[in-house]
């Protein structure tokens, strides 16, 4: 039996089948857009997402022999929610997690409740990002939608439904939502019952790896698979990332490089509550039982280096059309050996934790005559680390063990950042062979829904390491010394940043 992982992303989706070793059989991906305008909107054509899911589905499928896959589970992008009628097709485009125009109502989440009770039941701090929010919004912009709507449903329930599976979500998105009782283990019956939302809208909540049905009929002839394949309740793609990554417990963290930049880990529960609170982490299921998981947010990482080649290396751009070497790569080649004496504070869309200020700005600090781009390159990915670091230093303040690293996303291919990475933060940077996480994460939970492993022993079995990069004494101490200098950046220009958002 094969195992295929589906990861609904917020750009595109893809799907890698594996089998019961961890080899890869097959991969697909497709991309879709986000609908956004400069008031806050970020919103999706969900029935594009599944068309283009069905799609990865059935190449992936063909790739590795259709009648080979056993079993199905997803990773899907957090926080999105879908109104949907009766029979699972989307009513209203899917608001993402990105879409900030529920900032009214995560106050008002926060005036009713208290913030601090919020966190204290949910986990989650009232903010737009959070699912409840968005209902909220979307019951005071389009309240004809929402009273039509039989469920409004995250991706999980989304796709799950499409596939065969109605009606079901998994813990983990369940709990990222800001409506489950993360200690009662449950729908918050006071969260909806002081925000005069219907429980009847949200769905039944399993483990993440439970089995919840088998494939439906019509997405069986279309993909070639069988109707007897079993689909198993996914995750959250941080989570399932993380897992795909081989964290099956307390002490390794994920460095995940994607458009933004994510630091995650799991634990068996927070020490320090305080510290998640005031830090704006979040404490929600893990894809393992009677785990959570938490993670830093930085809103720019993948995207701030794209920002930086678009605008300012042309002479790379062409260079990489002329010899299909990618202009990142040109780039890295090109960086000075030592580390810099520039900071750049990468809040060009806000901070993220530790401070979630959205009113704070890029700055570029320490300019000489001598400066050029190269240097300027190295000091954004100093930069991302440097608030990397902070952000750890603030989990180890929460309780939270974490002795190795493991590189994810689009970084894990750029050496000099994995080097950045292990001398910042003074611990080995360990690079997957898999680097597609998500996926391979969601084909771990497929294969215990089909009973046929444990899902945190086969992570730690699959998840198989192709290097690791140890930090190198002489820059440990030298970054050290520009860490504490980096600390000041933002204090510093706090007001400057507040009174530039308002002007």
């Amino acid at each position: 039996m094969n195992l295929m992982g589906l990861d609904i992303g917020t750009t595109g989706c893809k799907a890698q089948v594996i089998n019961q070793d961890g080899k890869r059989l097959g991969f697909s991906f497709r991309e879709y857009g986000v609908d956004t305008d400069s008031h806050g909107k970020a919103e999706q054509d969900a029935e594009a997402v599944w068309q283009a899911a069905l799609e990865v589905i059935r190449q992936a499928a063909s790739q590795a022999g259709s009648s080979s896959i056993g079993a199905l589970s997803l990773s899907v992008q957090g926080d999105a929610i879908i109104p949907v009628n009766g029979n699972g097709k989307a009513i209203y485009p899917a608001i993402l997690g990105m879409d900030y125009r529920s900032a009214a109502q995560a106050d008002r989440c926060a005036r009713i409740l208290g913030d601090r009770h919020l966190f204290n039941l949910t986990g989650m701090r009232p903010h737009p990002m959070n699912s409840l929010t968005k209902i909220l919004l979307l019951r005071d912009i389009s309240p004809a939608v929402y009273n039509s709507a039989s469920r409004i449903t995250t991706y999980a329930d989304f796709i799950l439904g499409k596939l065969g599976a109605p009606g079901i979500t998994d813990l983990t998105m369940a709990s990222r939502t800001m409506a489950w009782d993360i200690e009662k283990g449950e729908w918050s019956e006071e969260i909806l019952h002081a925000l005069d939302v219907n429980p009847g809208l949200f769905s039944e909540v399993v483990p993440s790896g439970s089995p919840v049905g088998t494939l439906a009929p019509k997405v069986a002839e279309y993909t070639g698979m069988s109707e007897k394949v079993i689909l198993g309740a996914g995750g959250h793609d941080q989570p399932c990332a993380a897992l795909g990554s081989g964290v099956t417990g307390p002490g390794r963290g994920v460095a995940s490089t994607g458009t933004a930049e994510v630091f995650s880990c799991a634990f068996k529960k927070a020490g320090n509550r305080d510290a998640f609170y005031k830090g704006f982490y979040p404490e929600y299921s893990y894809t393992l039982p009677e785990m959570r998981f938490t993670f830093s947010l930085n809103h720019v990482g993948g995207i701030l280096l794209k920002w930086f080649r678009d605008n300012f290396c042309d002479a790379e751009t062409r260079k990489s059309a002329e010899t299909g070497v990618s202009a990142y790569k040109l780039l890295d080649e090109r960086m000075p050996a030592d580390p810099t004496k520039l900071f750049f504070l990468p809040h060009l869309n806000g901070s993220g934790t530790p401070w979630c200020d959205m009113d704070s700005r890029g700055a570029l600090i320490g300019l000489t005559m001598d400066t050029n781009r190269h240097d300027v390159a190295k000091s954004i990915l100093e930069s991302l680390t440097y608030e990397l670091a902070m952000n750890l230093e603030t989990m180890e303040g929460a309780g939270l063990e974490v002795n190795e690293i493991i590189a994810a996303g689009g970084g894990a291919s750029s050496l000099p950042w994995l080097h950045l990475k292990a001398d910042i933060l003074n611990r080995p940077v360990i690079v997957p062979k898999n680097h597609e996480a998500g996926s391979l994460g969601a084909a771990i939970l497929a294969g215990a829904a089909a009973g046929i492993w444990d899902p945190a022993e086969a992570a730690a079995g699959i998840a198989r390491s192709e290097k690791t990069i140890e930090p190198q004494s002489g820059r440990v101490k030298i970054y050290r010394s520009r860490l504490e200098t980096y600390r000041l950046i933002y204090p510093a220009l706090k007001e400057v940043n507040r009174r530039i958002a308002y002007e």
